[in-house]
């Protein structure tokens, strides 16, 4: 529990599930992680959160900055959301798009996830099961605005499946970039981390 509690940077790639208040208060590290307990990204004030699984209640409460994207092939994570602050949509093509993947081609080469691994080699067609999730506050605050045509405001997203992707816009893999720093090994897989 509590993994990233006030994290301020650095990168954590885990091939295993997080407890309950992950990435809570998180304002700048940039994390991949296969599922998560009860009030992940909580409060979080920047950073990048990728999350490969399962997430549970009260999700991204009081969240006011930072990113995080969902794959969600099945469509529940919404109703695990706080939906009061967040807007959600598809990942748009371009930079979102380029994060979301360099971060997998890091949390496959640091951890050697089965999960990442299956996601990349059909990305074309994985792409679409990831939600973006933004804070409300953050829209007009973004560098990179989020296309405000495919946003919908939680609540509403409910109701409105994920409309498919097919080929074009995500291009090949990418080679993943360099890691130093150390690697820590935890019970639930290992973990690298870089400060700074």
């Amino acid at each position: 529990n509590t993994v990233l509690y006030g994290a301020t940077d650095g990168y954590l790639f885990a091939a295993g599930r997080a407890g309950e208040r992950f990435a809570v208060r998180n304002s700048g590290a940039k994390v991949v992680i296969e599922g998560c307990g009860s009030n992940g990204c909580e409060y979080m004030t920047g950073g990048a959160a990728v999350i490969l699984g399962p997430i549970g209640a009260n999700f991204g409460a009081g969240m006011t900055g930072g990113m995080a994207y969902l794959y969600d092939p099945d469509g529940v994570a919404l109703t695990m959301m706080n939906m009061e602050t967040l807007v959600t949509c598809e990942v748009n093509d371009g930079h979102y798009m380029t994060e979301l993947e360099t971060l997998l081609e890091m949390h496959l080469a640091e951890t050697g996830s089965a999960k990442t691994a299956r996601i990349l080699q059909h990305w074309d067609d994985e792409k679409a099961h990831f939600l973006q999730v933004v804070p409300k506050e953050m829209l007009n605050k973004l560098e990179v605005p989020v296309d405000l045509g495919e946003a919908i405001p939680a609540e509403e997203r409910l109701f409105r499946p994920l409309r498919g992707r097919s080929g074009g816009g995500g291009g090949g893999r990418r080679p993943s970039p360099g890691l130093g720093g150390r690697r820590l090994r935890g019970a639930e897989g290992r973990v690298t981390r870089r400060e700074g």
